[in-house]
């Protein structure tokens, strides 16, 4: 009876924190999804990064873009910087693991694109690194954070948007940070096909 008082437990934590989040968050998330649909308008693309769980969120994302969210409608430009390991441990074992977004933000990234930057903790020195090469190359940034956004947070200029999730516990921001990213698609979607009311 213990593990089904728990369970419940960590769903009502969870739920407590998507209803704090969405007072939140609602107004960054809706900035991001228009710096993201203007992005994706004037031609192109975007790229997402992460770490851990929020490199499986980078690519989940990116997937969501290429082939469809909840309506039928052309794949979208975006590419997850998380998944060609073969690029990924070249770098990491020529450079350093620092870089292994950086270099290929520098390589892939074009004036007007936007990177999709996700960590829990805003405190990892490649997502740094990577934020500091979109800034060379004239990217646009979103930053999906949690705590008191790190590093990350204090790097980004006035245009670039930061969603931070309201907690400290990493399992919880990511959990907040999988709805932002459905709530970033369903955005673009409706924007994109004429739905935004």
């Amino acid at each position: 009876m213990l593990l089904v008082e728990r369970v419940q437990g960590l769903f009502a934590e969870s739920a407590a924190l998507k209803t704090r989040s969405a007072e939140v968050l609602a107004e960054p998330l809706a900035r991001a999804a228009r710096l993201m649909t203007d992005t994706l308008l004037e031609g192109n693309k975007i790229m997402a990064c992460g770490n851990g769980g929020s490199a499986a969120d980078a690519q989940h994302f990116a997937g969501e873009m290429l082939n469809r969210f909840e309506f039928e409608r052309p794949g979208l430009p975006a590419l997850a910087l998380t998944t060609d390991t073969s690029t990924l441990t070249a770098i990491g074992n020529d450079e350093s693991f620092d870089q292994i977004f950086a270099k290929q933000v520098s390589a892939l990234g074009l004036r007007g694109d936007l990177l999709l930057l996700i960590s829990t903790s805003g405190q990892s020195a490649n997502m740094l690194r990577a934020a500091q090469s979109a800034f060379e190359r004239e990217l646009r940034v979103v930053a999906l954070t949690g705590r008191d956004g790190g590093e990350l947070a204090q790097l980004l200029r006035p245009d670039d948007v930061e969603v931070r999730v309201p907690s400290d516990s990493t399992a919880r921001i990511q959990e907040v940070h999988l709805l932002c990213l459905h709530c970033l698609c369903d955005l673009i979607d409706r924007q994109l096909l004429g739905l935004d009311d």
